[in-house]
């Protein structure tokens, strides 16, 4: 009997290849069926879709996650699972768009691919790819298959989700975009943006926000911001607006509602993420020689090595040991101003008399040199040689948008304001293609924010 059935499945096997060949199938009706229809039919039951992940079909595999622990190398972690040191070293002589197998940094996430091979020796696990995540999107694929070694580099699709959020701050800027579980990308480029505008030492209970931001998704995780579509902070009594409009070609800068630069000829401040310990006095009691004399200056409490800026563009005109303040710079600027930041920890490279620096330029660190009972900038601005408050000094904006940008810029300004303010019934949200003011035909230029 079973002789029977093996035979009878060969002659309906025959038989359903014949029909093929003589270009029709036989039907539950007699009639003949199209030779194509039957053909795809079948190719659809017999090809199966890969699954891929880093690029890679996962079947047969085993796949594991670890992390790259202090003191392993990419030897020993191969080394661990049957590399050979002859293909360890052939990788470790490879180099991929810059990137060197040597490079691998502790608490780096990476994957492995490995299948169960059965011989006459019995079973073990074979190693065919090891992914290095070199972040949340980067990734590097080492192929170990058969004799050959290889070395790729990928990136995990990105998904873009353009998000509107608004806070009331009750603490600090910081503060508001954990309780939110916002990136805390966002906070410094915040900070970034409104760095010649919004005093963020001076951060209020009650102050507010509103921000639109491409959030880059990865697997439905956040891995950081994109594009910064348009703000509006409110701070004390006064609302500073963030619009994006690029009047130099190719260059992204964030305006005033009215056009006004948001740049500055001075930032607020030296620094970020820090608190301020003591103001402009003329008369403080010094915490070291415990005697009331003048404070010209603004102290800023930050962690030691935190990077301290100038200001504005100028020239140093002195680096080197101040007495009390210890580690000095001075710094003198356009319209008879001079900046000093005192007590550093160190100078940074290529700082000495007669450096010219530009706005924002790292110049030195943090430090308790001199008189000092701990880890802060002494930050001091003179007029005309004359001592001012730093908290206080009027601004001069930059140059505003120029009146032939003026119809473009207002039309990007409208709609960001109406995004801003949830009323977009009326509005398309604004693309690159509006802000660097082209066509959807012309090629993106790169901007520089």
């Amino acid at each position: 009997m079973s002789d029977m059935k093996q035979l009878s499945k060969l002659t309906l096997l025959l038989l359903a290849t014949l029909g093929i060949a003589c270009g029709g199938g036989s039907t539950e009706n007699g009639q003949i069926s199209d030779n194509n229809t039957s053909a795809a039919t079948i190719e659809e039951e017999v090809v199966r879709e890969p699954e891929l992940l880093y690029g890679i079909d996962v079947e047969g595999y085993t796949i594991k996650n670890d992390t790259i622990r202090s003191g392993e190398s990419l030897g020993v972690i191969l080394g661990r699972r049957g590399i050979s040191a002859v293909k360890v070293d052939k990788l470790d002589k490879m180099k991929v768009e810059g990137f060197s197998p040597r490079s691998i940094r502790a608490d780096n996430a990476y994957t492995t691919f490995t299948r169960t091979v059965t011989d006459s020796t019995g079973s073990r696990e074979v190693l065919d790819y090891m992914v290095y995540h070199k972040n949340a999107i980067d990734y590097v694929t080492f192929a170990f298959v058969g004799d050959s070694v290889n070395m790729t580099l990928g990136t995990r699709p990105v998904d873009i989700v353009r998000q509107r959020n608004e806070s009331v701050i009750t603490s600090s800027l910081w503060g508001s975009i954990m309780e939110q579980d916002l990136p805390y990308a966002l906070a410094a480029e915040f900070e970034d943006i409104y760095q010649w505008t919004v005093d963020f030492f001076g951060i209020q209970e009650g102050d507010s926000f509103t921000v639109i931001f491409d959030h880059k998704m990865v697997d439905g995780k956040s891995v950081g911001i994109g594009r910064i579509w348009g703000a509006k902070f409110k701070h004390g009594d006064k609302e500073y607006y963030a619009i994006p409009y690029a009047q130099e070609e190719g260059k992204l800068r964030y305006w005033e509602y009215n056009g006004e630069s948001l740049r500055k000829q001075l930032l607020k401040a030296p620094l970020k993420y820090t608190r301020i310990s003591s103001k402009f006095s003329n008369s403080r009691l010094h915490p070291v020689h415990k005697v009331y004399r003048p404070h010209h200056g603004v102290d800023y409490a930050a962690p030691m090595g935190t990077e301290v800026h100038s200001v504005a563009d100028g020239k140093v005109i002195f680096c080197g040991w101040g007495g009390g303040g210890g580690n000095t710079i001075k710094i003198q600027h356009a319209g008879n101003l001079k900046t000093g930041y005192l007590h550093l920890s160190k100078f940074a490279k290529g700082i000495k008399v007669g450096t010219v620096v530009s706005q924002g330029q790292l110049i030195g660190y943090v430090g308790s040199t001199g008189t000092s009972t701990g880890p802060h900038l002494d930050y001091r601005i003179w007029k005309n040689d004359t001592p001012i408050d730093p908290l206080k000094i009027p601004q001069e904006p930059a140059e505003p948008i120029d009146d032939k940008h003026r119809a473009a810029f207002e039309a990007v300004r409208d709609r960001v304001v109406a995004e801003l303010d949830g009323t977009t019934e009326d509005f398309e949200p604004i693309t690159d293609d509006d802000i660097f003011g082209r066509t959807t035909e012309e090629e993106a230029p790169k901007a520089e924010e």
